[in-house]
């Protein structure tokens, strides 16, 4: 079940990665956040954690289009739903 979120999740960052109107600092922190999703060895749930952290950084980012914003609440929404335990 958290294997398919984060992969939905890997998804959407490869998307807002690939668009040229997204500012750079902003692809560059969404290709951290797929990284850290795809690190083998870290219980999801930390992974999870780590990238909503991030998400949650970049979400509040002045230069970051509105759809962009949209996505990244979608993929931190999702991750959420990862159990802790």
């Amino acid at each position: 079940m958290s294997e398919k979120v984060i992969k939905q999740c890997v998804e959407i960052l490869e998307r807002i990665m690939s668009d040229d109107t997204v500012p750079r600092n902003i692809r560059r922190s969404a290709e951290n956040v797929k990284g850290i999703l795809l690190q083998e060895g870290l219980a999801e749930a930390v992974r999870a954690a780590s990238a909503i952290s991030i998400l949650d950084e970049i979400s509040n980012d002045p230069n970051i289009p509105l759809h962009t914003r949209t996505l990244i609440w979608n993929v931190a929404s999702q991750l959420e739903t990862i159990p802790v335990g």
